[in-house]
C-alpha cells in the first residue's frame, strides 16, 4: 500500500512510503527538507518494519522544533501500519 504523511512542524512537507502486510516499509520519499540527509535516513531504514524505523527514530528532535523529519518518519510509519493489520 501507498501511504503518504503530511508532516507537522518540520522543513519537509510530505513524506511517501510503501508498506506491506508486515509492516515492511520501502521507497521513502521525503518532499522538501534537507536532500541529501533524508535521502539517507530513506536508505538506512529502507525495508525496515514500522516498529523497528518507530524505536530508533521516535523523539528525534531537530533544534528547538520538539520534532524532526526523522521522528515524523516514525510517526507516519506508526500511523500506516494501524491501517494495514
Amino acid at each position: 500500500m501507498q501511504y503518504q504523511y503530511v508532516t507537522s512542524g518540520t522543513c519537509s512537507e510530505l513524506i511517501l512510503f510503501d508498506i506491506d502486510e508486515n509492516t515492511v516499509v520501502t521507497n521513502i520519499k521525503f518532499i522538501g527538507g534537507c536532500n541529501g540527509n533524508l535521502k539517507a535516513v530513506s536508505k538506512l531504514v529502507d525495508g525496515w518494519t514500522a516498529e523497528q524505523i518507530a524505536a530508533k527514530l521516535l523523539g528525534n528532535e531537530c533544534g528547538f522544533k520538539g520534532t524532526s523529519c526523522a521522528d515524523q518518519l516514525a510517526k507516519a510509519v506508526l500511523e500506516a501500519a494501524g491501517k494495514v493489520k
